[in-house]
């Protein structure tokens, strides 16, 4: 009954806090250029006639002369200017934000990472402390940004993107946007020299900017914004059918990359299905601490921090069998689907050869739960 109590006092108590928070919206696209902060800013401009007390907090023109125009006339909040590395730089100043206490603050660059010793290490990370104020945001990021799609996007351009954004940052948001164009209209834009200065054209029409790249990254912001609908019609909507609410266990080894995919993968599936989701680590007695290289157990450490950013809870199981241990899990969580890495051997040779994989299947078919082997 206490437990119960609790779980009520602590609904509320939530409840309470996102009433008090200001409304977030981002908006998202394919890449630079499609026009994001030109669309911020025009909504700035209609607001501010509607009478609501909207600033700019941080805007990136780019230097482009239509995003320039439109900032023309909108309250500017002053930045904070500091030295990095031999030079001014300027950053959003948060607490001058906080202080001026707008309805509603535009902030470009969600992704943006601040110099060091500032208040945060991220932009995204003062936009949380904006809407805990009670402060209604607007903000834009890039397809690309987005933490599960790291993997993804640097097999479609070839560029491993550094500065990116958890997933649950998305998830935070009232409302997500997605500023598309086609990829002949984006193509005109940059060759026009409306995107970049003319001696960066050649090089962003080699990178993020051929024609097949624009499309993968197209599909991926059309398909994030569906996401983010469907979630929001599952939360908010009625309905009178139930769902199988989808529990999902992430199963890692000590290998580095494979451990890194299998996060990112399943990142993405419980985002898509809005669901709570583990990641487990089985140490075997043979991979115990004074047992395992140094660098296998760094690259854990950091696969684990990388797993809480995107929204996962760790799970360390000690036992000399993986196949129980995972049981065991998929027994205390209710999990409804297990994802692991695709084996080195075939999946026959290991379903024949070892009892693991076949107690597994026997224990999920049990359970009703579904098995995803990811390459």
């Amino acid at each position: 009954m206490e437990t119960t109590q609790d779980g009520n006092a602590e609904h509320f108590l939530e409840l309470i806090r996102k009433s008090k928070r200001g409304k977030f919206k981002i908006y998202i696209g394919m890449s630079a250029g499609v026009g994001k902060t030109y669309r911020m800013l025009q909504e700035a401009h209609s607001l501010l006639q509607n009478g609501v007390d909207v600033k700019i907090g941080y805007v990136e023109t780019h230097n482009r002369a239509e995003t320039i125009a439109l900032t023309l006339g909108l309250p500017v909040i002053p930045r904070k200017k500091a030295f990095y590395m031999g030079k001014e730089v300027e950053e959003m100043d948060v607490q001058a934000v906080i202080n001026l206490s707008p309805q509603l603050v535009i902030v470009d660059e969600l992704a943006h990472t601040n110099i060091p010793g500032g208040r945060n290490e991220k932009r995204w990370q003062d936009v949380m402390d904006i809407l805990d104020a009670g402060i209604s945001v607007i903000s834009a990021v890039n397809i690309q940004h987005i933490e599960s799609l790291n993997s993804v996007v640097k097999e479609i351009t070839g560029i491993d993107v550094s500065e990116r954004v958890p997933d649950r940052v998305l998830k935070e948001a009232d409302e997500v946007v997605n500023i598309d164009l086609t990829a002949e209209e984006l193509i005109a834009r940059l060759t026009e020299g409306r995107i970049y200065t003319r001696d960066k054209i050649e090089t962003a029409l080699k990178n993020f900017f051929k024609p097949e790249s624009i499309l993968q990254l197209r599909e991926l912001a059309l398909k994030e914004v569906a996401g983010q609908i469907e979630r929001k019609v599952e939360a908010e909507v009625p309905r009178n059918i139930s769902f199988r609410h989808e529990k999902i266990l992430a199963c890692i080894s000590s290998n580095n990359e494979a451990a890194k995919t299998v996060i990112r993968k399943v990142a993405r599936l419980a985002s898509y299905y809005n669901a709570r989701w583990w990641v487990l680590y089985v140490e075997t007695p043979r991979e115990s601490p004074d047992k395992i290289a140094l660098d296998k157990q760094r690259h854990l450490i950091n696969n684990f921090k990388l797993a809480t950013e995107m929204g996962a809870e760790i799970i360390r199981e000690k036992s000399d069998n993986v196949a129980t241990a995972i049981v065991k899990v998929v027994d205390e969580k209710h999990i409804t689907t297990v994802c692991i890495c695709k084996p080195r051997l075939s999946m026959l040779q290991i379903i024949f050869a070892t009892n693991i994989f076949s107690q597994i299947l026997k224990k999920l078919k049990s359970n009703n739960t579904d098995l995803i082997i990811m390459s």
